[in-house]
C-alpha cells in the first residue's frame, strides 16, 4: 500500500520547469512535430487541453488523464467528446498531491489502453505517476502553461529520474 504523497515547496519550484522535450508553437505545429515523434508508439495524454488538442490533430491516446478543468478553471466541453474508450475510470486526487489510488488505477488503465481516467480533484501531478507506470518506448504529453506541450520519451533513465522525484514528495496520512 503506497501512501498518500505531498508535493513539498522544492520540488514544486523543480515541476515549474519541463520534464521532457518543450514543444512550442501553434497546436497544429506542435501536434504535427509530436506525431512525427510518436510513430506508432504509445500515447499518453495528461491534461485536458493537451488531450483534447491531440484528439483533435488525429492523435489516439491509449491512455488519457483529465480533471474537466484547464489551468485550474472547470471546462464548458468534454476535452474527450467524440472518442470512444475501451474503459472509463473515475479517480479521486486531491490537489498537490498522489493520492494511493492513482498508481493502481493508472496502471489498469495502462494494462487494458484506450482507457479514460477521470479525476476528481487534480491531474496534474498525474504525470508523475503515468511515466513511471508506463512501458518503456511510450510518450507521456503534457501542457507546460503558457509555453507549450512537454513531450516525454520514456525509457529507463527517465523512469529512475522520476522515481528520485516522487522520492523527494512527503508521505501523508
Amino acid at each position: 500500500m503506497c501512501p498518500i504523497l505531498s508535493l513539498t515547496p522544492e520540488l514544486r519550484k523543480k515541476l515549474k520547469e519541463p520534464l521532457g522535450k518543450l514543444v512550442k508553437g501553434r497546436p497544429d505545429e506542435v501536434f504535427r512535430e509530436i506525431s512525427k515523434a510518436i510513430k506508432g508508439r504509445k500515447l499518453i495524454t495528461v491534461g485536458d487541453v493537451v488531450t483534447s488538442n491531440a484528439i483533435r490533430h488525429g492523435l489516439r491516446p491509449w491512455m488519457a488523464i483529465v480533471d474537466g478543468r484547464a489551468m485550474r478553471k472547470p471546462l464548458a466541453e468534454d476535452p474527450t467528446s467524440g472518442l470512444e474508450w475501451r474503459r472509463r475510470f473515475k479517480l479521486v486526487n486531491p490537489p498537490s498531491t498522489i493520492s494511493e489510488e492513482a498508481w493502481g488505477t493508472v496502471g489498469e488503465a495502462l494494462r487494458i489502453g484506450h482507457s479514460l481516467v477521470q479525476v476528481e480533484g487534480e491531474e496534474d501531478l498525474l504525470t508523475l505517476v503515468a511515466v513511471l507506470c508506463a512501458p518503456e518506448g511510450s510518450v507521456v504529453l503534457y501542457g507546460q502553461p503558457g509555453e507549450g506541450v512537454v513531450l516525454i520519451e520514456v525509457d529507463k533513465a527517465v523512469k529512475r529520474a522520476f522515481r528520485d522525484l516522487v522520492a523527494s514528495m512527503r508521505a501523508i496520512g
